[in-house]
């Protein structure tokens, strides 16, 4: 069995999201290779036919051999890769932040044909999260991802900063339909049942046809018109068993009737964002927050907790299980492994960005000091915050495991291969 057959090409493992990789976990003991990027990584993996195919903000796609990290060939964007790629149809298909959606071949790493939208942005609101002056219009800065594409039945699904949900060829490129929501599309679609749902900056969810983009349903999340900080769905959803779980800024956990879009529950995270993607698996989602520093696992036919466990920074980080492990990562440089049905830590493995940087801006306890990080309230103040945050090797991206192998990206540009 070769190291792509536990492993479908695309973020989070399957086109709903699911989270769940057939394949045995990782204990973290070993780094098998690293390869270093020209900037920060804040994507997925995704590995197909013995390759790891994985996107940077310098602005290339890099083929790797996935057994020894060997570069293969890179392909050059027009700008920064905040997305997971996916591959079908012989193409590797990904978002670059110039606003073109690009299918590059597989085997060579020339571009097979590109997509163009109407322009890549931010998320944008007045004074965002409360910074000074509380007028002007600013890009969040903590909108940090676009969007994955997801793919089935020969066709991408794609969202956009220009607000649109794209379906396209997945061996032309050509356009097959679109949608325009009321916002910031950088959550990745999902796709089950015939169905795609996505969540918007508009604070609303839809369920679209995947064949003809018809709108079948949608639901509004909460809102936040003051400091615009509570407000919108930046994490993809995950479908399984009748039911779509998605996270959202409001600071809320949902589980919608994928047929209907009527509530089933929602978990109140405290104004904790949930940005990650949840993984479901036997009956149960489970999902870490940002603000709120929590790890959780929830039944997913009724929201009732099942385990709520601490973490000593914030996660973006969507999680992947794998036999009874789940990996995920947090943004202070680390990777834990932790058991699936207590959500006690097994084992973490610390990125050399944190090793590197960790005194600088985390205390005796490993927890970050938010005055060493950001300087003021300021919108400048935040994004040199984040940056320095970055130095720390956060890991933002998803695991992908295969083979008792789990493969994962850094902000200090590196990409780690570990057992």
């Amino acid at each position: 069995m070769g190291l792509e057959a536990s492993v479908p090409a695309m973020f989070r493992g399957d086109a709903a999201h699911t989270g769940v990789y057939v394949a045995p976990p990782p204990t973290l003991a070993t780094t098998a290779w690293t390869f270093r990027t020209g900037a920060k990584v804040v994507s997925s993996p995704v590995v197909s036919e013995g390759v790891l195919y994985v996107g940077s903000a310098d602005h290339r796609l890099y083929a790797l051999d996935a057994k020894t990290g060997a570069l293969k060939w890179h392909f050059q964007a027009g700008g920064a890769i905040a997305a997971s790629p996916a591959v079908a149809a012989g193409r590797v298909i990904f978002s670059s932040l110039d606003g073109l959606i690009h299918g590059v071949d597989a085997a060579t790493g020339k571009s097979a044909w590109t997509f163009r939208t109407e322009g890549e942005r931010r998320f944008t609101a007045p004074g965002i999260h409360g910074a000074q002056p509380r007028t002007e219009l600013m890009p969040d800065p903590f909108d940090v991802f676009l969007s994955s594409p997801a793919v089935a039945e020969g066709l991408v699904f794609v969202g956009s900063g220009d607000q649109h949900v794209y379906a396209l060829d997945a061996a032309t490129g050509t356009l097959r339909w679109k949608v325009k929501t009321g916002g910031v599309v950088h959550a990745s679609p999902a796709v089950s049942g015939g169905r795609v749902y996505v969540g918007s900056f508009d604070r609303t969810f839809y369920a679209l046809d995947a064949g003809t983009g018809a709108i079948r349903w949608t639901f509004q999340t909460g809102d936040d018109p003051e400091l615009h900080n509570q407000v919108g769905i930046a994490g993809s959803a995950a479908v399984a068993e009748g039911r779509v779980f998605f996270g959202c800024r409001d600071g809320h956990f949902y589980a919608l009737d994928a047929a209907k879009g009527t509530l089933l529950w929602k978990h109140d995270n405290h104004k904790g964002w949930v940005i990650a993607s949840p993984a479901v698996q036997g009956g149960r989602v489970y999902f870490p927050t940002s603000d709120g520093q929590r790890f959780k696992a929830l039944e997913a036919a009724t929201g009732r907790p099942v385990y709520d466990q601490p973490m000593k920074a914030v996660s973006f980080s969507s999680p992947a299980i794998a036999g009874n492990r789940i990996l995920f990562g947090t943004s202070d440089g680390w990777l834990h492994l932790v058991d699936r049905d207590t959500g006690a830590a097994v084992a973490d493995f610390q990125t050399e960005g944190c090793r590197q940087n960790g005194k600088k801006y985390l205390d005796a306890e490993g927890r970050m000091i938010g005055s060493a990080l950001y300087p003021d309230g300021t919108l400048d103040g935040m994004v040199i915050g984040l940056d320095r945050m970055f130095s720390l090797g956060s890991i933002l991206s998803s695991p992908v495991v295969t083979e008792g192998m789990v493969f994962v990206g850094s902000t200090d540009g590196t990409v780690y291969a570990l057992r």
